[in-house]
């Protein structure tokens, strides 16, 4: 029997079924409820098995969906506040349709399995369009497939962020300069971009330009003119930004430095009249200028350019339905108390004594169990003033920079997390987790 589809292509977009996107919307809930539907969902055609599989994702506001092949089944798993998931088991028969049915709207090549491809495509679903990459590589038992969601309603304002007052004042004054860089550090999945896109939204103006290059440009912003690199072109982002610098640009936003070339031109951009956002893969901010550093870059070019370093992780929120307050032993205060000492007087926070109530991950069926509900940002940064252009000159060890940082009043991410913890947004667990044990 012929399929046939209830997915439209339109204008570039795949238009999920306003039916079926409905009604996913209402009944899935949880993971529990994801398994129901895909499982009552098996024996349908290929391309609304995509869109159950497609909508749930969006829905239970899944980053990333993993279809992977074994030995005697298929496995589909999501990431949710950046844990992995199980969802469910499946036939390898039905994992192979349902793979060609994806590599097809990701318009890769159905006839090669035995080398990665790149592909992408966009849903629309609840009156959002969303971007899903797609990214296929070969495993042992046939192609294991992840699928990226771009989902715009990401797109947060700085207030959003989880910055405390002081950082959220400082972020905005930093970021209306006129000239220098500002570098935003932590692992992959950390919020990165996230921070930098708030960062663009809250300075966009008509009367500055603001020019991006990424790879790949994630989200589209309005006002903005965004260019994404192409390799195979020759276009990277030394090139790329090489060339933006003669479009006139007030802001440039850089996806990340990864080379010397990049770095220079940026650092020199950032010194001639340009302001410059940028990324790189560093544990902490005070690990920025080693990075640049490791690149080939010289302090003397380093520390003039730039203005500011941030470095930041997620950490989950506590599940707001299941949540509990509980009263603090003796050891989470001590822990507490250990890990706030030395923090600057201007710090506000609730204050630390016995009888004082922290919350406590809890499940329900909001949560699926697990206890938590939402990522908010735990931040560090520190300022390059005077005083820390010259300790930078001296070329400090990373450990070294970061004592001077905290000497000026720069509040770790630990310590960020901590406060968080004394204001009942997440627990100890999750930033011991997070931001690791002392």
């Amino acid at each position: 029997m012929a399929e046939t589809t209830n997915i439209k292509k339109i204008t570039g977009e795949v238009e999920i079924n306003k039916e079926t996107a409905e009604e996913i919307k209402k009944e899935v809930k949880s993971i529990a409820d994801f398994n129901k539907k895909i499982s009552a969902n098996l024996k349908e055609i290929t391309s609304k098995l995509a869109e159950v599989i497609l909508s749930g994702a969006f829905f239970l506001e899944a980053s990333d969906i993993h279809i992977e092949p074994e030995k005697d089944k298929a496995k589909l798993r999501i990431r949710v506040d950046g844990v992995l998931q199980d969802v469910l088991d499946f036939d390898l028969k039905i994992y192979k349709v349902l793979v060609s049915r994806i590599k097809l709207l990701s318009e890769l090549k159905l006839n090669i399995t035995n080398r990665p491809q790149d592909g992408r495509f966009s849903i629309f679903i609840d009156q959002s369009s969303v971007e899903i990459r797609t990214s296929s590589i070969p495993a042992e038992y046939g192609e294991s497939i992840v699928l990226r969601v771009l989902n715009p309603k990401s797109l947060v304002s700085m207030e959003d962020l989880g910055l405390r007052k002081d950082l959220l004042k400082l972020f905005k004054k930093e970021i209306k300069k006129p000239n220098g860089m500002i570098i935003c550090t932590g692992p992959t999945g950390s919020g990165k971009t996230t921070t930098l896109y708030a960062f663009l939204k809250e300075i966009t103006d008509p009367e500055i330009k603001i020019i991006t290059i990424e790879d790949p440009i994630e989200y589209h912003l309005a006002g903005i003119s965004q260019t994404q690199i192409d390799k195979d072109k020759g276009y990277d982002f030394a090139n790329g930004l090489r060339a933006i610098v003669r479009q006139d640009p007030d802001v440039i936003l850089v996806g990340e430095i990864r080379d010397l070339e990049t770095a220079q031109i940026a650092l020199q951009a950032a010194l001639t009249g340009h302001l410059v956002l940028s990324t790189v893969h560093t544990n902490d901010a005070a690990g920025t200028i080693a990075r640049l550093q490791a690149l080939g870059e010289n302090s003397a070019n380093i520390s003039p350019a730039l203005n500011m370093a941030i470095a930041q992780r997620l950490a989950r929120k506590v599940c707001k339905e299941c949540s509990k307050m509980k009263t603090a032993n003796s050891e989470e205060i001590a822990k507490i108390k250990k890990a706030l000492s030395g923090l600057p007087k201007t710090i506000n926070h609730p204050e630390i004594k016995t009888g004082i109530k922290i919350p406590e991950a809890k499940a329900c069926k909001k949560c699926d169990s697990i206890g938590y509900k939402g990522r908010i940002g735990i931040f560090e940064a520190f300022l390059i003033d005077d005083e820390m252009e010259k300790f930078i000159l001296k070329s400090p060890s990373t450990v070294e920079l970061r004592d001077m940082a905290i000497k000026k009043g720069m509040v770790s991410m630990r310590q960020d997390g901590f406060i968080k913890v004394l204001e009942g947004i997440t627990t100890i667990e999750e930033i011991e987790k997070v931001a690791g044990e002392e």
